[in-house]
């Protein structure tokens, strides 16, 4: 039987940026507007917020424990790794499209570039 590791066995390398806690759920803003989940082609493009869990030793930009705002689409696939609290599905993030940085989690609902559009058409 092999022995399972746990995510903080796990180490970033060079300036990459690991998140976790990235939320794919629809959302109903305040003002009653709902920004749709992600589908992959055209409903819930927006910006993302995410947890640092990990980053290289040349990262120099953003600490373990931040909030990060990353473009639409500018992170892996997750894969999911056993943690302390059960299970954690992790991503890479790419380090140049990180659009703000915060210490503390942010509201999720003031920041966002959702287009919902249907097209149409003239007779």
């Amino acid at each position: 039987m092999t022995e399972q590791f746990n995510i903080q066995d796990l180490k970033s390398i060079h300036d990459h940026i690991v998140v976790q806690e990235m939320n794919f759920d629809a959302r109903v803003l305040s003002s009653g507007i709902v920004l749709l989940n992600d589908d992959k082609k055209t409903a819930g493009i927006r910006p993302r917020w995410a947890k640092v869990c990990m980053v290289g030793p040349e990262q120099n930009y953003v600490s373990v424990g931040q909030w990060v705002l990353v473009e639409h689409g500018r992170w892996t696939r997750g894969i999911t790794v056993p943690s302390d609290d059960g299970y954690a599905i992790i991503r890479r993030v790419d380090p140049d499209c990180i659009l703000a940085v915060s210490d503390e989690q942010p509201l999720d609902e003031n920041i966002s570039t959702a287009v919902q559009a249907q097209a149409k058409t003239f007779s």
